[in-house]
């Protein structure tokens, strides 16, 4: 066995190395299959609702943006405040208010309440002090993304969107589309540019730059054009949960390495000047 253990060593550490390397895109990959989930879950419970309660849903939402422009503090929720906020487009009493689809950068994301580290770890979060994202007049949502996590990819390539592209809000049954006309890079306390717009329909994508450092926001804001439906793409679930090449060459990879170490192991050697069918 002492003959053996350096090559048990070596093996173990490819094996070690090929899982480091397998680690990102596997998780990336299981990230996006529990985003697909909570996006087709979500689809069905708005599918569920009776037009009654869509439209109370919806109202409310919309009821909620209006009293925005009328507080004193806009930057901050109090108690009575935060509750309303928490229980609004909250269909299944975990968050959730819709979807966010990028498709110059294949990104489609579940929108929760609010931008905890624990909501930003897997999905888009709302900025809670902007408006909801059910469109309007004098509206202005903000939704924040992590970039660069090992985990998930998230907003990582929202650098790469130009004026122009499209990307869409997929709330209840309603899409709302926004064309990016302003990018910016501004400091973290600089908030000017995520204020409501009095006349405008807004939404800002939000997510820390530069890539790696995160000193600076990167702030890609869009303002609402009608929704042309064959101009977007067709969401399918599997899209979603599709394993990237990476990680299937890894995950074949790993059984081979382990074929390996027990062909070595079970191999007899031979000794010098000994029968070579003698055992060791």
């Amino acid at each position: 066995m002492k003959k053996h253990l350096p090559t048990i060593i070596l093996v173990l550490l490819l094996v070690l190395g090929l899982s480091l390397l397998l680690y990102p895109s596997f998780s990336n990959w299981w990230n996006s299959m529990t985003q697909s989930r909570a996006i087709a879950e979500y689809d069905q419970q708005v599918a569920a609702l009776d037009e009654e309660t869509y439209e109370e849903i919806w109202s409310a939402a919309f009821r909620y943006n209006e009293s925005l422009l009328g507080r004193s503090n806009p930057y901050l929720l109090d108690e009575a405040q935060r509750a309303e906020y928490e229980s609004l487009l909250n269909l299944d009493g975990f968050g959730i208010m819709g979807y966010v689809e990028i498709p110059g950068i294949g990104v489609s994301l579940p929108i929760y309440h609010g931008t905890s580290d624990s909501v930003l770890q897997v999905a888009a979060g709302h900025l809670d002090w902007t408006s909801l994202p059910v469109g309007g007049e004098g509206s202005h949502c903000v939704l924040s993304g992590h970039r660069g996590l090992p985990s998930a990819r998230l907003f990582t390539d929202l650098d790469q969107l130009r004026e122009g592209d499209l990307f869409c809000l997929r709330v209840l049954n309603e899409t709302l589309t926004y064309e990016v006309d302003q990018i910016r890079i501004v400091e973290p306390e600089d908030t000017a540019d995520l204020r409501i717009a009095p006349g405008q329909d807004l939404c800002t994508l939000l997510t820390c730059t530069p890539y790696g450092i995160n000193t600076h926001r990167l702030l890609v804001r869009g303002h609402r054009v009608e929704t042309v439906l064959e101009q977007l793409p067709v969401r399918v679930s599997a899209d979603a949960v599709q394993v990237e090449p990476m990680l299937v060459a890894s995950l074949t990879a790993v059984p081979i390495l382990l074929v390996l170490l027990l062909v070595v192991l079970i191999q007899p050697r031979k000794k010098r000047g000994g029968d070579p069918y003698e055992d060791e």
